[in-house]
């Protein structure tokens, strides 16, 4: 049977050993997500956690901490959903294969919401104080909502069937917000609450919002989903879920209720209204800082009587929200050439934050007579996926062509990296988008959405061997040493403070590795990332990936060794150069809070709540 509440979801998991009951009383303020990290990255269990002090309100966390308990949880109408996708991909596969789609019949019913009169969510009334306080890191600006289901519909065009449903974070308490009376509502561009938000500023109206907070885990699911504008979540949701969308109406708002969620915070915007929001710890391993965003005006919070907190925390990758990126890539792979014509295969770099490295596979199909020497269509799909909703947000773009390789696959990515480093020829393949916007979280570019994109496409035979070290002795510029490989093909150097020319917007230290001979030992290494810690980058692929596309914005911290510039065009005879150093105007890095991991430790030692994680079940 579909789940209707958290209460299902945490007893269900309980009954099938995929459930820590973490018995100890915890503070929702650090201490429930230094658990939920330290839980996720042994591979453990659910968490709930009933002893929340000063709180009366039960919270669950790491309930997606992987693969297989995401799909336990969805298993009611994941299968029929991924059907459905796969008969997009290919509609003529129902006739050479109908009983593979005998079931898709009866999934319809499930796809549209139904309206009922009572709820269980509208059975008790509480504030916003009384909420658990759940803050994730130290430097964090207050206490947030991090698995919100936000629900806003077009002002002048209202219905659930236009409504949206997005996962954008809200901000409890701290900064200027009124205490039990507003609240800070975060979101990022290209997200459908925009349009929502333009049209109501334009009309000058309120927006109403509501917030709802567990409930079936396909709410959740379904408003981090990239979906078309044409397709309502609450449908997607209705379809995941295995069961319909129960809404309800809601005294104080125009808007539906989600009837069986635990939580609904009900509000408003004022569109021409903001406030400052933040600082939050975020899921590109730092801080996104204090920014002015929307205020939500808070009308009533109901809660059902069994009502359970969900909670995710977010920091450097991986961390749980790893799991929706998967079984997204998943879900949508099917669909791609559909929406993309060409394109084969596209990941999202979980380990570089997402947004900023996108791999993809393409096709050179429309000149197959010659022979393949440069990017061609490979070019025109770049665009179409940078015009692609969320894939939009994409900082780095690598994609090879399929012809080349038909055994490639984007998510392997170190092969990846390399099959392009060997054909890659960077005095042509190099093609920027410069004063452009980037994720909200990235701050490389040094204001908030600004920074620049960088599409890298290269095609054909290889052109080079990949060198693991170099031979011969070398000198480097002064204030440049410890050079380590990190890949076949990419060398990690330790570089000097970092120091912009203002009037150049360049690094005058930079310019030296760009003069350095062709014929250098190292220049046979194609890559080099300039860093803070060259041992630190090469230690695993995870902390390459993680520092050269989190803490570059292409436009500025591209070099090469002989540039030159043709045409408008930018390239380098000799190896590629990325400035990956931390700069003044990058937000920090994330660090646990000293006190709290002195906790932490204690509930690891035997006998404590954290002592047995290898006892239970990653799922079914």
């Amino acid at each position: 049977m579909a789940y209707r509440s958290m209460a299902g979801v945490v007893a269900d998991l309980r009954r099938t050993n995929q459930l820590l009951v973490f018995e100890e009383p915890v503070r929702a303020e650090l201490e429930i997500a230094a658990v939920l990290r330290y839980v996720y990255e042994q591979g453990g269990p659910a968490v709930f956690f009933p002893k929340v002090v000063d709180c009366g309100f039960p919270v669950v966390g790491n309930l997606y901490g992987s693969p297989e308990r995401a799909r336990y949880l969805l298993r009611h109408g994941l299968k029929r959903v991924e059907k459905a996708m796969r008969l997009k991909a290919d509609p003529g596969g129902i006739l050479r294969r109908p009983w593979r789609y005998w079931d898709l019949p009866f999934s319809l019913p499930h796809l549209l919401p139904r309206r009922r009169k009572s709820a269980p969510v509208l059975q008790n009334r509480t504030t916003l104080g009384q909420l658990p306080r759940f803050v994730s890191w130290p430097g964090d600006g207050g206490p947030f909502v991090t698995l919100p289901a936000v629900y806003s519909e077009h002002p002048g065009n209202s219905g659930w069937m236009r409504g949206n449903l997005g996962m954008y974070r809200v901000q409890l308490a701290g900064n200027d917000y009124l205490p039990d009376r507003e609240a800070g509502l975060h979101y990022q561009i290209h997200r459908g609450i925009g349009i929502h938000h333009q049209a109501a500023a334009a009309a000058g109206q309120r927006l109403w919002v509501n917030v709802f907070v567990g409930g079936p885990p396909a709410l959740a699911w379904s408003a981090v989903m990239p979906l078309p504008e044409t397709i309502p979540e609450l449908v997607f949701a209705g379809a995941l879920a295995g069961a319909p969308v129960s809404l309800c109406g809601c005294p104080e708002s125009p808007l539906p209720l989600a009837a069986e969620a635990d939580f609904v915070i009900v509000g408003w915007i004022d569109p021409h209204s903001t406030r400052p929001e933040g600082p939050f710890g975020d899921h590109l391993g730092y801080y996104s800082l204090t920014h002015p965003f929307p205020v939500l005006h808070v009308e009533a919070v109901y809660h059902r009587s069994d009502a359970i907190w969900p909670v995710t925390t977010v920091g450097r990758p991986p961390q749980e929200d790893t799991t929706f990126g998967k079984l997204i890539h998943e879900m949508t792979d099917p669909v791609l050439p559909t929406v993309l014509p060409g394109v084969k295969q596209v990941h999202a770099v979980d380990a570089a934050g997402v947004h900023p490295l996108l791999l993809a596979i393409a096709s050179e199909r429309y000149t197959p007579f010659q022979k393949r020497s440069r990017p061609q269509e490979l070019l025109t799909c770049a665009s179409a996926i940078l015009g692609q909703g969320q894939l939009s947000l994409a900082k780095y773009l690598w994609l090879a062509a399929q012809e080349d390789d038909p055994a490639l696959n984007c998510a392997d990515i170190a092969s990846f990296l390399q099959h392009v480093l060997r054909r890659v020829d960077w005095r042509r393949d190099l093609h920027f988008h410069t004063q452009t916007t980037i994720d909200t979280l990235d701050y490389s570019g040094g204001q908030l959405n600004q920074g620049s994109k960088l599409v890298i496409a290269a095609v054909g035979d290889a052109v080079r061997e990949l060198p693991h070290n170099w031979i011969g002795d070398f000198r480097l510029p002064a204030g440049f040493a410890e050079p380590r490989s990190c890949l076949p093909g990419v060398l990690a150097l330790r570089g000097p403070a970092y120091a912009q020319d203002a009037r150049l917007g360049v690094d005058p230290n930079l310019r030296l590795l760009e003069e350095m001979p062709l014929e250098h030992p190292l220049a046979s290494f194609p890559l080099w990332v300039v860093c803070d810690e060259s041992e630190f980058m090469a230690a695993s692929l995870n902390n390459f990936l993680w520092t050269t596309f989190t803490r570059s914005n292409p436009a500025a911290d591209v070099y090469g060794v002989s540039p030159s510039t043709y045409q408008r065009h930018w390239g380098c005879r000799g190896p590629l150069i990325i400035d990956a150093r931390s700069k003044p105007h990058h937000a920090p890095p994330l660090e646990e809070d000293p006190q709290t991991l002195q906790r932490l430790h204690g509930w690891q030692k035997p006998g404590g709540p954290l002592a047995d994680l290898h006892t239970f079940s990653r799922g079914s």
